[in-house]
């Protein structure tokens, strides 16, 4: 391990409206002198017991306090000679808390607290990278399926339901407030059959403590062998891996905090926090990519990129599944010592002799959404595409500061569903670089 970097960053904020007291031309100390030095200790009862906020009764701004935090880690390490594998983790969480207030008697009465944010952290889905995924089955989703109940089990066995009493099963087999789809069954189920852990001992939690390590990869000793410095100028191999486990919005239940132990219409129990969805990213950007350069000046460049996106709802217990991968091969040749007779030419003699550098990169792209429907077998290809590219470019140098550039872009892309026209795009032509430096 060459280097180890740690980074962790907390930002805390609170706002207290209806504060009365002037704060005269070199400030105050009240309501606390930790207040004014940025201390986030709760100063609302105190404030409004010693009369410092207006008792207004139509005062309908917002106590606010946020709070933000963001831990980065990365490491570098040496292996073996010439592999460089750098580490990354991270995790952000972001929350915002408001209410509204009013003021009796020197008494602090809150209104409707509210609290919402966003989290992220960095994660492994490895396990099931390369698992059976297409419109008609999908070993993860069916995973998933499966994992509820063990999960529901385990969530009613907590909560002192005894799972034993047919009493307490549902007409689904579940426990009674722990149905098939309640969220706190459905996001430890979702989380546990994609990251390929096990149900019985995942945590139940929503917002994960620990974020698990992404890796990029580089090795660049194969021109200590015999062949390749035979026939290589430079060859390198590199692979790249990135995960992420991300709540985009998460708040509050209302319903919770007016009943802690009550149950909604489909008779589970309210969760102190909801969230429309969570996301599962991940990228092998690249899988692998094998770049490579001859003797000759032939230049080689293969690489395959592979990455898919997971949006579970639980508004309406969908599984958006969208995944691609693309395979790219790049050539480039460097003709030298191409001479012309032009006018452009820096010398008297008018005889430019330069370079003519070319490279192409064909790839090959495959997208595909995938719709799971959770409540009953039905999977759906919903959208996707083959794109196909080519891109030409040849740059050759007139002078120290004239240089000029052929550029062709060609696309074609075929939808994987019919009601979608095929799609052809054409760029080309040239440009004109002048450096007027030196």
């Amino acid at each position: 391990v060459k280097n180890i970097q740690m980074n962790y960053t907390q930002n805390s904020g609170t706002v207290l409206p209806g504060y009365t007291p002037g704060i005269g031309f070199f400030g105050s100390s009240k309501p606390t002198l930790g207040f004014i030095f940025g201390s986030q200790d709760d100063i609302r009862y105190e404030a409004a017991k010693q009369g410092w906020l207006t008792n207004y009764p139509d005062f309908n701004q917002n106590f606010t306090q946020v709070k933000n935090t963001i831990f980065k880690a990365t490491a570098n390490v040496d292996l073996l000679p010439d592999l460089k594998i750098d580490l990354s983790l991270d995790r952000s969480f972001s929350e915002n808390f408001s209410e509204q207030y009013d003021v009796a008697n020197g008494t602090y009465n809150a209104r409707s607290p509210y609290n919402s944010g966003i989290f992220s952290i960095s994660t492994m889905l490895i396990s099931t990278s390369f698992a059976t995924s297409d419109a008609v089955s999908s070993a993860a989703f069916d995973d998933f399926r499966s994992n509820r109940i063990v999960v529901a089990n385990r969530l009613a066995t907590a909560r002192g339901i005894d799972i034993g009493n047919p009493a307490n099963i549902d007409a689904d087999g579940y426990p009674i407030g722990f149905g098939k789809n309640n969220q706190a069954v459905l996001l430890p189920a979702f989380l546990a059959a994609y990251s390929g852990e096990n149900a019985a001992s995942t945590s139940l939690g929503i917002f994960k403590s620990i974020p698990l390590p992404n890796w990029s990869l580089k090795y660049n000793g194969f021109m200590k062998f015999e062949f390749f410095k035979n026939n290589f100028k430079r060859v390198s191999l590199q692979h790249n891996y990135r995960a992420s486990y991300t709540i985009n919005a998460f708040r509050s239940n209302f319903e919770f905090d007016k009943d802690p132990s009550g149950v909604d219409k489909n008779g589970n129990f309210f969760n102190s926090t909801i969230m429309s969805n969570i996301n599962l990213v991940e990228q092998f950007s690249p899988l692998v990519r094998f770049d490579f350069e001859l003797k000759n000046s032939l230049k080689v460049l293969t690489e395959i990129k592979k990455d898919r996106a997971l949006s579970m709802s639980f508004d309406n217990n969908l599984l958006t599944e969208v995944k691609g991968v693309e395979y790219v091969i790049g050539l480039g040749y460097r003709f030298k010592d191409v001479i012309f007779s032009s006018r452009l030419a820096d010398n008297p003699t008018g005889i430019i002799k330069s370079d003519i550098n070319i490279k192409a990169d064909i790839s090959l792209r495959d997208n595909q959404t995938i719709v799971r429907y959770l409540d009953y077998n039905k999977n759906q290809l919903a959208a996707g595409q083959n794109i196909w590219t080519l891109k030409l470019t040849a740059d050759y140098s007139f002078s120290k500061n004239l240089t000029a550039i052929f550029y062709y872009d060609h696309s074609f892309s075929k939808a994987v569903v019919s009601t979608t026209f095929p799609l052809t795009n054409i760029r080309s032509g040239f440009t004109l670089r002048y450096n007027f430096g030196n």
